[in-house]
């Protein structure tokens, strides 16, 4: 970014004036006006120079207290610098900030080198950058300013806010709980491992040397299927199901996509193995208890957008049905509804931004649990959540 520089109102007022002056003394012959004249865009001319004289150069480094900021949630940005200048009359700072995030980042310059923090509050999903840092010197009389911008940008990506739900009154899905469902999905934590013979696509790193040793041909791990709870949560963002905000937020597209990242977080704190697709069948997240894996699913959500089209909820669970199957969409007609399945999940669970009475009756004959999804995150998740789901309960 180039130095800008530039007359204040007041600079270009008293040019103008100055000019003024020099014409009316010609005019009606008033010498004084000459002097007035001269003075006025002398003063104006020294001040452009006094705010042109400083040549800064030197290091900007911004730290940020958290680089992913939830909705809502605080942050603190610290800026150290070292410029090197020649002394300015007066100076003011501003850090460059995105619409996403809001936050005073703005002051009077403190000195030549020193600390600079402020407070941001995340308020869009996205990943943005802050900065760079904008220094403006101001001449004495406020005649004349130049604006220059110091040090890299920061990147910060703000991501969904996570709110608090309601346990689910029954386990579904356990070994021992309403309903029993199996999976064969790698990396479950098990530890009974079978060899089987080697196809195009697995892994070098999972290759049994001593199963390959013995059978003369290559062979790889895979963990014995075994009684585990899993839940699936569904984000469908078909373009088809949201309305076209442009630049803009869509306000039931965020409050989905915060449900999505509640629910999954929700789940697996109470022991599910959850994995987070979208409608197209994309993996948003898997989560098996770990840290990495909330935030590896929430920095996902934080730059997921309406586009494409939606599949079929069969295709997309696959052949092994989950416990908890959470949908989560935009508008919903009736016809929409009724060719949504629950494809075999113990737990249904659908939530429409938009919903006609129609719509959640022909979900409601398809074995799902319906609720419609507003500003009240936590109230719309105890409204579909299963109170009490018995073995024969279970749709198909």
């Amino acid at each position: 970014m180039r130095p800008r520089r530039a007359l204040t109102l007041r600079g270009t007022g008293a040019l103008l004036a100055g000019i003024c002056c020099l014409i009316a003394a010609n005019l009606i012959g008033a010498p004084i006006l000459v002097y007035v004249g001269v003075l006025l865009i002398a003063v104006t001319l020294v001040a452009l120079l006094v705010v042109r004289l400083p040549r800064r150069s030197g290091s900007v480094a911004r730290q940020i207290s958290t680089d992913l900021l939830t909705v809502s949630e605080t942050s603190l940005v610290t800026v150290r610098f070292d410029l090197r200048a020649l002394r300015a009359p007066h100076g003011l700072w501003r850090d460059v900030l995105p619409d996403a995030v809001s936050g005073d980042a703005a002051g009077e310059y403190p000195g030549e080198n020193g600390l600079l923090r402020y407070p941001i509050t995340g308020v869009r999903r996205g990943v943005w950058a802050i900065g760079p840092l904008m220094l403006r010197t101001v001449d004495p009389f406020g005649l004349a300013q130049r604006e220059q911008a110091f040090g890299e940008t920061r990147t910060i990506t703000v991501v969904p806010e996570v709110f608090a739900l309601a346990p689910l009154a029954v386990k579904v899905g356990a070994s021992g709980g309403t309903a029993h469902t199996s999976s064969s999905r790698l990396g479950q934590g098990s530890d009974n491992l079978s060899p089987r013979r080697y196809v195009s696509g697995d892994s070098m790193r999972r290759i049994h040397w001593r199963a390959t040793a013995h059978r003369g041909q290559l062979m790889v791990r895979q963990e014995e299927e075994e009684s585990s709870p899993d839940a699936l949560v569904i984000l469908d963002r078909s373009s088809a199901r949201w309305a076209t905000q442009g630049e803009e937020a869509d306000p039931g597209f965020e409050a989905a996509v915060s449900l999505c990242a509640s629910v999954a977080v929700h789940l697996v704190q109470e022991g599910y193995g959850v994995d987070v697709v979208d409608s197209a069948g994309n993996a948003l997240g898997t989560l098996r208890g770990h840290e990495d894996d909330r935030e590896g699913l929430l920095v996902a959500l934080a730059m997921v957008s309406p586009r494409g089209a939606a599949r079929d909820v069969v295709t997309l669970v696959g052949g092994t049905p989950p416990g908890p199957l959470v949908y989560i969409t935009g508008s919903l007609d009736e016809d929409a509804a009724e060719a949504l399945r629950p494809a075999g999940a113990a737990a249904a669970m659908l939530f429409a931004t938009e919903l006609s009475e129609d719509a959640a009756q022909a979900a409601t004959r398809r074995g799902w649990r319906v609720a419609a999804l507003g500003a009240d995150i936590a109230e719309a998740w105890a409204e579909a959540s299963p109170e009490r789901i018995g073995v024969g309960d279970v749709p198909h």
